[in-house]
């Protein structure tokens, strides 16, 4: 995977925070209830974290091979790309299988009875995995096309299989960077949470 798990995946810090939180907060009905399931709800998150604790591993244990596809790509090396895009896929998959686990995860917490600060900072951290998971599927049909296809030998071939990786990789940048504008504004949600007065 390519992207920098401590920064594109900040549950792992900021659902501990929301615990600590909730313990003596507000929902906009009044004070918590028996009924409020926040709480219940933070502990799914939880559990959606060990999946992407599982992409984080993914990425660390390949995060070098983008540059290393660009080194065969640039020597022709035929065999070097369909081996590394090999990986890539496979990688991307197993991250993908992750990634859709906490989807899942998230969407329970979400159908829960939660307060309304806690709905719309999910809703955010949905939007961003969601908007993660197509840009790694950009990513996937950029390296399987490489992979099927990239021949030195033949030009034509050549050329349209690398306009399409370099298509594909931008649609990742973008897609990614949408990924990080909604994270930005669950992250910020969560700080005012926390800077509110217990009780406000």
């Amino acid at each position: 995977m390519f992207l920098d798990a401590s920064k594109y995946w900040p549950f792992l810090i900021l659902a501990l925070l929301w615990a600590a939180v909730l313990s003596g907060c507000q929902s906009s009905a009044g004070l918590l209830t028996p009924a409020d399931e926040t709480a219940d709800a933070v502990m799914i998150i939880d559990d959606a974290n060990t999946d992407l604790k599982s992409i984080k591993v993914l990425y660390e244990k390949n995060e070098g091979k983008r540059q290393e596809l660009k080194q065969a790509m640039a020597s022709d090396d035929a065999a070097e790309v369909r081996k590394i895009c090999e990986v890539l896929v496979q990688t991307i998959n197993e991250g993908a299988t992750a990634g859709k686990s906490a989807l899942d995860k998230i969407d329970k917490a979400r159908q829960m009875n939660i307060n309304e600060d806690y709905e719309e900072y999910l809703r955010l951290k949905w939007e961003a995995l969601n908007k993660q998971l197509e840009a790694f599927e950009e990513y996937r049909q950029a390296a399987r096309k490489l992979r099927d296809n990239f021949d030195p030998k033949n030009t034509k071939a050549r050329e349209e299989v690398v306009a399409d990786f370099k298509a594909r990789s931008e649609n990742f940048q973008n897609l990614m960077e949408k990924a990080r504008d909604y994270s930005s504004q669950a992250n910020e949600l969560a700080k005012e949470a926390m800077r509110r007065p217990v009780g406000e």
